[in-house]
């Protein structure tokens, strides 16, 4: 096994280090020496590749794991289409992206034994997951187990928990996260949501663009931000399993489904570094202004997924993490602003400090390219006269997925029950103080 191996309170071992190089064995001498493919792997498994990149990628980008299971991923038999639920893909072609600034309360209760894939609700998204450009924002809200297992080829997804724990049992082993942490399943990814909690809630994002690595520092320098030693991967643990087991299929938009007659979840032994991972978001080391003014949101960057155009996201996952406010003359919440990015915000616990009130945990805003946004009338006329001394932000915890390209609605977004029909009243009042 390389790298440290560190437990968790679920007594769950793993491998620390984002993007390294892998290898793990559930059982001792799983894993040929030397060589990826011997004529006849250890202990009568069978050895196959999962490439995360095209083959010549440069080594830097590039993502692959060799997996040495009990049954080769070729024996299973065909899929067939299923219902895709309120799960919608790239292009969004149904409706035309909406200028308008939008905010949501959370998803509503679920019926009785919704899982995780059942419960995914799609928000929108932007680009094409055919040719492996955009994103999408998913919520989710669950109150069963899979007994299922899923595999997304369109894209990886970025779990953000907002409430319950889950436990992934991935191919490569388990990963359990909870509130405040964030879990990445690679593309193609084999894996089943047990919950750890009644019922479970929260964010996904579906990156169907380059993989999520950690945003390079630049004049940062070499340390801040989410350091690479602070993201896991698991152990491997397999399952043997003899019976009918469902797997569902992401491919191109749909949901197709076989029927296997065993667990594809039998990896004995692994390495790579495409893999799936777990990070602690209360690690985030954040970069602020120790003299006055803001440095842009970018420095709350944990992931990006980067565009063909140098320092254009396809998607950043940033994080607004507890931290220290001590700038001089500086009007200190979020200042207004136009973008050219798009930025999906949620709130995973507590309150965010350019809100007074309506934007809840679990819930969340679409503010799309070029749409004006920022402090609301309370929030401003609070900061506008507080008291400038050092001030700890430490009573929420909020994210934002923010993307190259507007967000289109999927329609049951735009018409959904629980869109906030007057959004825009936060910002009434705002009156003029001019005096020439």
């Amino acid at each position: 096994m390389s790298g440290d191996a560190r437990k968790t309170a679920a007594g769950l071992s793993y491998l620390t280090g984002f993007g390294n190089e892998h290898a793990s064995e559930a059982v001792p001498g799983a894993l040929p020496e030397g060589r990826n493919s011997p004529q006849r792997a250890p202990l009568g498994l069978y050895a196959e590749q999962l490439s995360g990149a095209a083959f010549t990628e440069p080594r830097a980008h590039n993502r692959r794991s060799w997996l040495y299971r009990i049954r080769p991923s070729a024996a299973h038999p065909a899929f067939t289409r299923t219902g895709n639920g309120a799960i919608r893909t790239a292009p969004f072609a149904e409706a035309v992206p909406d200028p308008n600034r939008l905010r949501w309360n959370p998803l509503p209760e679920p019926p009785a034994g919704t899982d995780f894939l059942a419960g995914l609700w799609t928000l929108g998204g932007n680009g094409d997951a055919t040719q492996r450009t955009g994103m999408a924002v998913h919520l989710y809200h669950a109150n069963a187990s899979m007994e299922r297992v899923f595999s997304d080829a369109d894209g990886e997804l970025l779990i953000v928990p907002e409430r319950g724990g889950l436990l992934l049992h991935t191919e490569f082993g388990r990963l359990h996260v909870e509130p405040a942490h964030v879990a990445l399943i690679p593309r193609g990814v084999r894996f089943r949501v047990e919950l750890m909690d009644e019922s479970a809630r929260g964010y996904v994002c579906e990156n169907y663009g380059a993989p999520f690595r950690l945003p390079d520092l630049g004049p940062i320098g070499a340390n801040g931000l989410a350091n690479a030693r602070d993201f896991r991967a698991p152990v491997a643990a397999y399952e043997e399993v003899a019976g009918p087991v469902e797997v569902v299929n992401k491919f191109c938009g749909n949901l197709w489904t076989a029927t296997y007659d065993h667990s594809p979840l039998d990896v004995v032994a692994w390495h790579g570094n495409h893999v799936p991972y777990v990070y602690d978001l209360r690690r985030f080391n954040v970069i602020g202004s120790i003299s006055y003014d803001h440095p842009d949101p970018s420095v709350f960057t944990v992931l990006t997924s980067p565009s063909d155009t140098p320092g254009l996201a396809g998607v950043d996952f940033v994080v607004f993490a507890p931290r220290w406010l001590v700038g001089e003359d500086t009007f200190r919440p979020p200042y207004f602003h136009r973008n050219v990015m798009s930025e999906y915000m949620g709130l995973i616990e507590g309150a965010y400090d350019a809100k007074a009130e309506g934007f809840v945990p679990g819930g969340g805003s679409l503010h799309n390219m070029m749409s004006a946004h920022g402090p609301d009338r309370e929030t401003f006329d609070r900061a506008s006269a507080a008291e400038l001394k050092p001030q700890k932000i430490d009573d929420g915890l909020a994210f934002m997925f923010e993307t190259r390209w507007p967000v289109t609605l999927a329609p049951h977004a735009a018409a959904a029950d629980h869109l906030q029909q007057r959004y825009d009243d936060v910002w009434r009042g705002l009156e003029p103080h001019f005096r020439a």
